[in-house]
């Protein structure tokens, strides 16, 4: 992947990560291997020197998502299941766990493969993390553990505002499943001394999503542009986002693995890119006025498919994230940008 999808953060606080071996969980997710590609360029455009161990059950889809760089020395391919105990030979100094199915589209018809990987396989990665002695472990964790709180002008932080979670209701298991989670990486920092940082995310979007899987609307809107279809809503459009691009993310990762508090979470929001979804469409069609494309709106037809309950989602504070020195870089527009050109240069080679 080339560079141009990293910007001017390629190189923004990555030298501490130079010479370091990082384990990846569920390396050939969207963000995970957008943070794999990321520590690639860093390996081939700068001689990084970083040993990059990515964990996925598939052999298949790690060809199909990283293809010749499977040969590369620096590349090690894990195909251990972190639902079950590691036994790793490396030495280890980061563990990033992004290994979840975060998609509304499984909470229904998969709920125990959602919430295995955040429950049981925080729990091994956390071991393989004390058995190691890693200087970090950052748990990939999201802004729905904030549970139901209704909408108001208050700006919540890290520590306030935790609403009610319904443990009978299905579609919880990816939300309950990263509390517990979070609550895992804090006690193996109160008991172990594991450097132990979590990261709440909001909708997170990049060149890495799956257009064939990925049901949530806003990959479906990418999809029907690179396939020079009208935007289809299948619903209001009246429910608020918050969008961030890869790379604000990723350049995110790296300050809270090198520079944030153990035992700590931070949120990971771009607050100046907060659109309704009937808006992000009209302004992803706008971005190519040649395709003549528009927004409409279907019923949908996909009983399966649980979407989020929250309407207007609370204000986050990211205070504490940007005490690290983290700001964001992209707007919607810019990111759908590089996103969606990436797809159609993909197309057309």
């Amino acid at each position: 992947m080339d560079r141009k999808y990293f910007g001017n953060s390629l190189l923004s606080n990555s030298e501490d990560l130079f010479n370091a071996t990082i384990f990846i969980s569920g390396s050939y997710g969207m963000l995970a291997s957008f943070f794999v590609f990321y520590l690639i360029n860093l390996n081939e455009e700068y001689n990084a020197n970083i040993k990059i161990l990515c964990q996925g059950r598939s052999h298949d889809k790690m060809v199909a998502r990283f293809g010749d760089y499977l040969d590369k020395e620096y590349f090690i391919e894990i195909n251990d299941d972190i639902c079950s105990e590691l036994n790793i030979s490396y030495d280890i100094d980061y563990i990033v766990h992004a290994a979840s199915l975060a998609s509304s589209q499984y909470y229904n018809t998969r709920p125990v493969d959602v919430l295995m990987p955040n429950a049981m396989g925080t729990y091994h990665l956390l071991e393989l993390a004390h058995k190691k002695n890693v200087k970090s472990f950052l748990f990939l964790s999201t802004g729905e553990v904030y549970g139901n709180i209704p909408p108001s002008d208050t700006v919540y932080d890290e520590t306030t505002g935790f609403g009610a979670l319904d443990s009978m209701n299905i579609r919880n298991c990816y939300s309950e499943s990263k509390r517990m989670g979070e609550l895992l990486c804090k006690a193996y920092f109160v008991q172990y001394g594991v450097k132990t940082v979590v990261t709440r995310l909001a909708h997170t979007y990049g060149p890495t999503m799956d257009l064939m899987n990925d049901k949530r609307v806003f990959t479906e809107f990418v999809k029907n542009i690179v396939n020079n279809e009208d935007i289809v809503i299948k619903s209001s459009g009246t429910t608020e986002r918050i969008f961030c691009y890869a790379a604000d993310a990723v350049e995110a990762f790296i300050l809270m693995m090198t520079k944030g508090e153990g035992g700590e979470a931070y949120n990971l929001y771009n607050n100046y890119q907060r659109v309704m979804i009937r808006e992000l469409a009209e302004r992803l069609v706008a971005l190519y006025p040649e395709k003549n494309l528009k927004v409409v709106y279907e019923k949908r037809d996909d009983a399966n498919y649980l979407e989020c309950p929250v309407e207007k989602p609370i204000r986050m504070s990211t205070d504490k994230l940007e005490s690290l020195g983290w700001k964001p870089k992209y707007s919607i527009e810019e990111g759908f940008k590089l996103t969606i050109d990436y797809f159609e240069f993909i197309k057309k080679n």
